[in-house]
């Protein structure tokens, strides 16, 4: 998409500012999901080393909710 549109008066595109917008706040999503994703991971492996150290000493895992 450009920012030219040839039935303008100034030739700018109305909705040319609408899609820059977008666009960025759609890379700011993909970032933050990243983000949330690797986040995730981490917790994960933690819940799993806490489970197997509780494991180890005979201590039984809590049901989830």
């Amino acid at each position: 998409m450009t920012d030219y549109c040839a039935f303008s008066k100034d030739h700018k595109c109305i909705k040319f500012m609408d899609y820059e917008i977008i666009r960025h706040e759609l890379e700011e999503a993909d970032e933050l999901c990243h983000d949330n994703w690797i986040e995730i991971q981490h917790l994960r492996e933690y819940i799993d080393r806490l489970q197997a150290l509780l494991t180890e000493h005979g201590i039984a895992i809590p049901d989830e909710y």
